[in-house]
């Protein structure tokens, strides 16, 4: 299938390659031109602006977008709304609200246009290992850009979750889930720090031996495996732990529903707190977050 891509940032840049590589045809266009040289370098077809991209395909056209949540993607639809045609498609792979998705659902059926909400997992490693993608929208809509999905996703890396935000909405749960993981990951790293056996500790070697058949085993392990494998007491780093708005919205959801999530919630109040102090714990959390989706962190010798 031919896609058009808008946004080749740490995500957008190699889900364009994944699918080139899948047989895919991609045109890509970002802000700024010197990305879009270098996908074109990998095989792709650039443009430099919207009216180009949507001037280079033909027929039904798929517009892919991979841009910071908010405004940014809001004024992109804007734009394109006055560029396609009716019966093409958007699918917005950002992080965004699942409200949002759903006015932007009903602004562009007005205009004849369908609108694909995709949750995308999978970080700076999804080139390699795929990624975990939730879809909502129309069925027959999905269906039909189902070949995407398969090549960018590993083997059941993909589903159809319901109707405009249901994708979103999926993905922001699964962010809340992961803020907690990664807190209980951290507070017990920390623990170890704290006590007197601490400098007997390898920090790398005790997250592979928790990969060996413990209850506990995960990716997140694996991870923290390779940064503590470079900086053994992650000195480098300042603890400071960007929270981005899938750990908030999923909060204000649990206080809308009714539903306790005090693990999700206090994972997201120990990021606030990391802004103010420079702990273990906190550098753990940026170690991390920069190891699986190339956040960038704080180094120790910034202001």
């Amino acid at each position: 299938m031919k896609i058009g891509m808008i946004g080749l940032g740490r995500m957008g840049m190699n889900m364009a390659r994944r699918l080139l590589q899948g047989g895919h045809q991609v045109v890509a266009y970002n802000r700024t031109p010197d990305k879009t040289h270098e996908i074109i370098s990998d095989g792709g077809e650039g443009a430099f602006s919207l009216q180009e991209l949507t001037g280079k395909m033909a027929g039904q056209r798929i517009i892919w977008l991979m841009l910071p949540a908010g405004k940014l993607v809001d004024e992109h639809i804007r734009q394109l709304q006055e560029l396609l045609s009716p019966g093409d498609i958007i699918i917005e792979g950002g992080n965004s609200n699942f409200h949002d998705d759903i006015k932007r659902k009903e602004m562009l059926t007005k205009a004849g246009i369908h609108y694909v909400d995709a949750g995308v997992s999978g970080g700076i490693w999804g080139l390699k290992v795929g990624y975990c993608t939730m879809v909502g929208g129309e069925k027959d809509i999905f269906e039909y850009l189902e070949p995407i999905f398969k090549t960018l996703a590993p083997p059941d890396g993909y589903l159809y979750c319901g109707p405009a935000g249901a994708g979103h909405f999926v993905k922001m749960i699964h962010n809340g889930i992961e803020y907690g993981m990664m807190q209980a990951y951290a507070e017990g790293f920390s623990l170890l720090e704290a006590s007197k056996y601490a400098k007997n500790f390898d920090y790398a070697k005790i997250s592979n031996l928790w990969n060996q058949g413990s209850v506990i085993r995960s990716w997140l392990l694996e991870l923290m495996e390779n940064a503590f494998s470079h900086d053994p007491k992650l000195e480098s780093l300042q603890g400071y732990v960007e929270d981005s708005g899938e750990g908030r919205w999923t909060v204000e959801e649990a206080i809308a529903t009714g539903v306790p999530a005090p693990v999700i919630t206090a994972a997201l109040f120990q990021r606030f707190s990391s802004q103010r102090d420079n702990s273990f714990e906190n550098r753990f959390l940026a170690a991390l977050r920069r190891e699986f989706g190339g956040h960038e962190v704080k180094l120790k010798d910034e202001s």
